[in-house]
């Protein structure tokens, strides 16, 4: 059924859901939501499975018109959404009737929002996936950000209404301050710095440049130098989100989802569980560091999977 009208597409909008896997070895990157956990939640507060497609909203100005009566909730970053101008509580489902406009004012915390809408956004599947690929321009709706005039469809959204009403507990819902500690492994080319690099890394408090998109996010802050007896650069390999690199300028680089091989050094990795938080720094906020052990870093995603599962149960 047709559940959404685009009135306004905002600075970019797209449809992305957990991803694509298994074709990196072909070039081809996960794409997906930046902020899965947000997706997921946002989805099984509306009832669908926590990994349909949904939109990713950045910063601001999505205007979207209820083509049916339908429920929606709003996840992530907190972009002051409104009914019909009239705010409405994040991490909770809602119902929206027919004629209805949900707007995204702009960010008071976080950078990117995610509105589920119930039956889940359907457009075809590529290699098994809805997300969009913007610099191949395919999946998601015609490879491309959502645009004014758009259509989109959910499958019998009105089976889902009795999910209005459902809401994540204020413990589990996750802040956004604008100085973020990311957790990290060291490596895999740790070794390549010196210890007074990787002091320094740990203990300068980097900001997020304006060169930050799906792609990655490149910092500023202190410089990371390589060791002497290293040559100039290693061979491209694959990468995986998360991949701290350190290009010449020795200004580090995070990889996120739009990637799959790089030829920098990769000083450090962030923690799967801390991923999500990725998604939510923009220009301007300042991120440091944090090392943990392997052991810490699985208890971290058991705890988030725990917690989700608790939330489909």
């Amino acid at each position: 059924m047709k559940t959404l009208g685009i009135v306004s597409p905002g600075p970019l909008t797209t449809i992305q859901d957990r991803g694509r896997f298994g074709f990196g070895q072909y070039g081809v990157p996960p794409s997906g939501a930046l902020d899965t956990f947000s997706l997921r939640v946002g989805n099984l507060l509306v009832g669908n499975e926590e990994g349909d497609a949904c939109l990713e909203i950045t910063l601001m100005g999505l205007v979207v018109r209820a083509l049916e009566d339908l429920v929606v909730a709003a996840t992530g970053a907190d972009l002051a959404p409104r009914v019909n101008g009239e705010a409405v509580q994040m991490w909770q489902s809602r119902l929206m009737r027919k004629g209805d406009r949900l707007s995204f004012k702009g960010p008071k915390s976080g950078c990117r929002a995610y509105l589920a809408v119930a039956g889940g956004i359907r457009v075809p599947l590529v290699m098994g996936s809805r997300s969009t690929n913007l610099s191949a321009r395919f999946g998601g709706f015609e490879g491309r950000p959502l645009q004014r005039g758009d259509v989109l469809a959910s499958a019998s959204p009105h089976l889902h209404l009795r999910s209005v009403g459902r809401s994540l507990s204020l413990d589990f819902i996750p802040k956004y301050p604008s100085d973020s500690v990311i957790r990290i492994l060291p490596g895999p080319n740790d070794d390549h710095f010196s210890a007074g690099s990787w002091d320094s890394f740990l203990a300068c408090s980097y900001q997020v440049t304006g060169h930050a998109d799906r792609t990655g996010i490149r910092l500023a802050g202190a410089s990371i130098d390589t060791r002497a007896d290293m040559r100039e650069s290693i061979l491209s390999e694959g990468v995986v989100p998360g991949a701290i690199q350190v290009p010449g300028d020795g200004q580090p680089i995070i990889i996120l989802n739009e990637t799959v091989t790089g030829g920098y050094r990769k000083i450090a990795t962030v923690i799967s569980a801390d991923l999500p938080l990725l998604g939510q720094l923009k220009p301007g906020d300042a991120v440091r560091f944090v090392e943990i052990s392997i052991q810490e870093a699985i208890t971290a995603f058991r705890s988030m999977e725990d917690m989700i599962a608790g939330l489909k149960d």
